[in-house]
């Protein structure tokens, strides 16, 4: 790896405010950034950046952080859905959460609703869990957040492609939903309404040929329209919570398939 390399990415990315097609275009015309503080970060070029964004048709170039990176390096497992969580989604997702984070990082998206409570079973089950944010990490958003931001980015792991300046953007999220989908082994959703964001990463997810499962809904039910419709249209249905005992990390699949 070249270090000077390396940190002239790291700068690219602080100063173009984290834009992927900015960077690009930099690098491309050899620009030299200027000698802005470094902040902490994982490169393309680094061998600690996740191998499972590579796989992306536009990896980050630069992945900003706080807290513990070495939890990328275990099993994870990315559980998505509704800003609006109800009372139903909110069971589902807690006995999700609980039932995985013995075997799984948890990867969400620190939003408020689902997101947010994914983060806080990890923790509570005693497990680990990472957050990828669609601003700077300077930047706590949701408010109602705030604690989570405190204790993730000392224990646990918070990921942004944008610098610690950035504010929140709209364009942000649905781009910060392909990290979402690439991370985690697999993808559960637990509510989604037929238009949102939580759709947006399900169709990343489908795009890297990741397993998508989705708890059903009642009959009728807005708040959870989508998971019914992505399972009618061959998402696996995650009915039981007996099937999640089945949920075993890749990693370990391939260890007993070598042993056998």
């Amino acid at each position: 790896m070249n270090q000077k390399a390396r940190e002239e990415l790291i700068r690219l990315a602080i100063t173009l405010d984290g834009s992927w097609t900015a960077i690009s275009a930099a690098l491309r015309q050899g620009v030299q950034p200027p000698e802005v503080p470094l902040q902490k970060a994982l490169t393309l070029y680094d061998e600690a950046y996740p191998e499972s964004l590579r796989a992306l048709r536009y990896p980050p170039w630069v992945l900003f952080y706080e807290g513990n990176p070495e939890l990328l390096q275990q099993p994870l497992l990315s559980i998505v859905g509704s800003r609006d969580m109800n009372a139903y989604g909110r069971q589902v997702t807690i006995r999700c959460a609980a039932a995985l984070a013995q075997r799984y990082v948890l990867v969400s998206g620190l939003a408020r609703g689902v997101d947010g409570q994914v983060h806080r079973t990890a923790i509570a089950s005693g497990g680990h869990t990472i957050g990828i944010i669609g601003s700077g990490l300077g930047t706590q958003y949701p408010r109602q957040n705030a604690d989570l931001y405190a204790w993730m980015r000392k224990q646990e792991l918070i990921l942004s492609e944008y610098p610690f300046h950035t504010g929140v953007a709209r364009d942000h999220f649905p781009w910060r939903n392909r990290l979402l989908a690439a991370l985690g082994e697999k993808l559960i959703v637990t509510q989604a309404r037929i238009r949102s964001g939580t759709m947006r990463t399900v169709s990343e997810a489908l795009n890297l040929s990741k397993e998508v499962w989705c708890i059903p809904w009642p009959y009728d039910d807005a708040a959870g329209e989508g998971c019914n419709a992505l399972i009618f249209q061959g998402a696996q249905i995650l009915y039981s919570p007996e099937q999640l005992a089945d949920f075993v990390p890749q990693r370990h699949r391939t260890c007993q398939t070598e042993s056998q």
